[in-house]
Parts: C-alpha cells; structure tokens; sequence
C-alpha cells in the first residue's frame, strides 16, 4: 500500500505534509520489521531534503524501537549533521550513543534502561547504582570509543567523574568497625 501511495505520489500532486506523513509512516513500518536496508532505500528516494530531514526527524520523534532509533539518529547524524541546530544535534548524538551503549547490554535486561537511551550518563548511573559492574566496563569503554573527537553535551571527564564518584560512595562505611575484646 505505501508503495503504491508512493507511486500516486509520483503522478498527481500532493500536499507536502501528507507527503512527509506517508513517507514517515512508510519509513516506521520498514524500521519496524527490521528491514533498514529498504529504510535507507526509502529515503534515498526521496528528492527533497527539506522532506527528507522531516521525515527522519518526526521518525525519531516518534521513539521507535532501539534499532530504528539507532539507524535514525546516524542517518541524521550522517546527512544533516549542519542541518541540525547545535541543541538537537547534541540530542540526536546523545540518542546514538544511547542506544548504542544499550545494545551492549545483555538482550533481556535493555528493556529496564531503554527510557534512558537518550541520556548515557544517567544510564551509565544507574547501572553503577544496580551494581551492574561488568555491564558499567563495557559501557565505559564503549562511551569511550564514541566520544572521541565528538561534542554532545557531556565528555569523558564527566565519565571519570561519575566514576570515581561511586567509587568513594562504595569504600565509604557509614560506621566504625569495633574490635571486639575477650
């Protein structure tokens, strides 16, 4: 149906808004199922980048699965990067490497964090507060690994920090150990 809506499209005028709503809604279904190659062939097709970035955008907006919104935020990142005010770029990448760091996680347990998929720190956080140490590792050095020559509004400094903030929580006793005496 969306094929064939496309095609119509492509013969009669059509309000652009219904245009970009068609597409989005295209787009979604595609990302739904898993088929992100048909996505980038979708918006490849699209002539227009104006409609293009609506597209992705009101995409992403629309908090779609973590794999989709995955492959909306590097497509955005990737093509429209100078398009993007400096504000949602910042939230667009922190998206990315949001749910980048949640698909380092274990499959069943991402269900708990994926509200945090847009604020790494605080997922980062959280999982130091769950005591998930061994996820917290590889989330740390994938954070690392994506940080790199990047600015979205937090840093590795802010990593560090967040770190060794829990690590003097942790060796903080909140009593005195007694000897005991016979």
């Amino acid at each position: 149906d969306y094929e064939l809506c496309e095609e119509w499209g492509h013969l009669y005028p059509v309000p652009r808004e219904d245009l970009i709503s068609l597409h989005r809604e295209h787009l979604l279904h595609l990302l739904e199922v898993g088929e992100m190659q048909k996505a980038l062939q979708l918006l490849q097709r699209v002539e227009d980048p104006g409609i293009c970035l609506a597209i992705s955008e009101q995409s992403l907006d629309r908090h779609p699965n973590l794999a989709a919104s995955h492959f909306l935020a590097e497509y955005l990142t990737g093509h429209f990067y100078a398009n993007l005010t400096t504000a949602r770029r910042n939230e667009i990448q922190a998206l990315y490497i949001g749910s980048k760091v949640l698909l380092t996680l274990p499959e069943l347990s991402r269900v708990n964090y994926i509200h945090l998929s847009s604020r790494p720190l605080l997922m980062l956080e959280q999982l130091l507060m769950n005591m998930k140490v061994d996820w917290v590792a590889v989330a740390v050095q994938t954070l690392h690994q994506l940080l790199a020559g990047r600015e979205i509004g937090f840093t590795v400094e802010d990593i560090d920090n967040l770190l060794s903030k829990y690590a003097e929580k942790a060796l903080n006793f909140p009593f005195t150990l007694k000897e005991k005496r016979s």
